[in-house]
């Protein structure tokens, strides 16, 4: 049996500009009244995101001084994964012909995300996803996890659904960071990184996924070639 584990936001999920809103907020809401500041076009953000420049480096080049970046830090880190800004999220184009055609050739399909169980089901429900994903296959985290980093999370995750998933002779993780290469090599797994996501080529280069393409019908593509 061949398999595909995927990451949700990246491969699947658009989330830049969720991401940017949440910015434009809190930069808003740290500066000071009349405070002239300059704000980061969507572009300009989204690769500064991408290539993992801090946040406070983010807000200090918008303008703000260091008392206020640390503010606008913990401002974000507060609010971006705060119901009202879930509704930016859009499909990655050609995310669900992709997962079509991998329930076409019977390939099993599993998700794997740092979302909690709440965050999970919106999208789902909003975009219709159930029919791709039953519970059986979802790996996200408990709505009362204690987050510690991802990249400690995701391989925990990892093991759990190794556990339970019925044996495969063939299994490729497909994502979108460093926490799903790291999952994907801690447990032998071949990774697939796609460059749709919140981390550019060159970040993705430094942890060594087998392949990096460019979204996840590139991928789905070379994996129903094998």
């Amino acid at each position: 049996m061949l398999r595909l584990i995927t990451d949700f936001d990246g491969p699947i999920m658009d989330v830049s500009e969720r991401y940017y809103r949440v910015y434009q907020f809190c930069l808003e809401k740290t500066r000071y009244p009349d405070q002239p500041v300059q704000q980061l076009s969507k572009a300009e953000f989204w690769q500064k995101k991408r290539s993992r420049i801090p946040e406070k480096q983010i807000a200090l080049s918008s303008g703000l001084d260091e008392a206020q970046s640390q503010a606008f830090s913990q401002l974000r880190r507060q609010t971006v994964h705060t119901e009202p800004y879930f509704e930016y999220d859009s499909l990655i184009p050609g995310a669900i012909e992709a997962l079509l055609k991998v329930q076409q050739a019977g390939v099993d399909l599993a998700v794997m995300t740092m979302r909690r169980v709440w965050e999970l089901d919106y999208a789902f429900k909003k975009y219709n996803l159930e029919r791709f994903f039953p519970e059986n296959r979802c790996y996200c985290l408990s709505n009362d996890y204690v987050k510690t980093r991802d990249i400690e999370d995701k391989p925990l995750l990892m093991a759990r659904a190794l556990a339970e998933l019925p044996p495969a002779s063939n299994t490729w993780m497909v994502g979108d960071t460093e926490a799903d290469i790291t999952a994907a090599k801690k447990h032998s797994i071949q990774v697939m990184a796609v460059e749709s996501g919140i981390r550019d080529r060159t970040q993705l280069e430094l942890y060594h996924p087998d392949l990096i393409v460019q979204d996840l019908s590139s991928a789905v593509n070379l994996i129903l070639k094998e």
